[in-house]
């Protein structure tokens, strides 16, 4: 099991080797914006290097939105995404389930991400694997409470889409951390990456506010079954003073 944290874009390998890490996460564009990536400046240093990578995806991405304007550049954006990704050598890029607005039918979200890899699989795939991660708020989201990441998993799974479990947020949206790895397995068959987040706020409280681990209000002792039992990377996007501090704590938790 390899350890690691969401670092700063600019420079994913000093944040590395700062925090002690194994494992990056880091934006390849403005996570706020629609603009395709540029070519990383460290992309053949993380390309020798030993770390694995992950890509997280903007956060404007909304493939489940039922608006044109939203959904046809949330898919644009997924592919340019995707195919920057590869060039660092990531094994996954994340992007949250994305919702449907009031009184839309959360039916058609997931047939929307259906289309999405449908689409592609025609194309011969993406160019990194795409790992949809679990939000923690809206009535209408594709992967807030399990029994809707079910609906889309029966959409999508055959398609090999991967899942990408955050602590904070399955907390937020209260579904219990004890047990969790399991019954998102029942679901999924998969966990391929961990967001290992404590939270600032209680338990289904739909915020989404991340804490150092031991700092917020998830037992620290959860935190570390997680870690102990997904059997997959994991990444702490904490607070940045915190994360190697939060690396350690997990490492000796597990008895590494």
């Amino acid at each position: 099991m390899r350890i690691g944290a969401h670092v700063r874009d600019d420079d994913p390998l000093g944040a590395a080797e700062e925090r002690g890490a194994e494992v990056v996460q880091f934006f390849l564009s403005d996570p706020q914006g629609w603009k395709a990536p540029k070519p990383h400046p460290q992309t053949e240093g993380l390309l020798a290097s030993d770390l694995t990578v992950f890509v997280h995806s903007p956060y404007v991405i909304n493939v489940a939105s039922l608006n044109n304007r939203i959904r046809i550049p949330s898919r644009k954006s997924v592919l340019q995404q995707a195919e920057a990704a590869a060039t660092v050598g990531a094994k996954g890029l994340i992007v949250h389930g994305g919702h449907v607005t009031k009184g839309e039918d959360p039916a058609e979200g997931v047939a929307n991400w259906r289309k999405l890899f449908e689409r592609q699989a025609e194309a011969g795939g993406f160019a990194t694997p795409i790992l949809i991660e679990n939000t923690a708020g809206g009535d209408n989201a594709m992967a807030r409470g399990f029994d809707m990441l079910a609906r889309l998993w029966d959409a999508v799974g055959e398609f090999g889409a991967g899942f990408c479990l955050d602590t904070c947020h399955a907390f937020a949206a209260g579904e219990d951390l004890v047990g969790i790895v399991e019954r998102v397995k029942a679901i999924t068959g998969r966990i391929d990456l961990v967001h290992l987040n404590d939270s600032r706020d209680e338990f289904g409280s739909a915020r989404d506010r991340h804490a150092n681990i031991g700092a917020g209000t998830i037992d620290p002792e959860q935190l570390i079954a997680v870690c102990a039992t997904a059997g997959a990377p994991v990444v702490v996007e904490t607070p940045a003073e915190g994360q190697a501090a939060d690396i350690a704590l997990l490492r000796e938790g597990i008895g590494r």
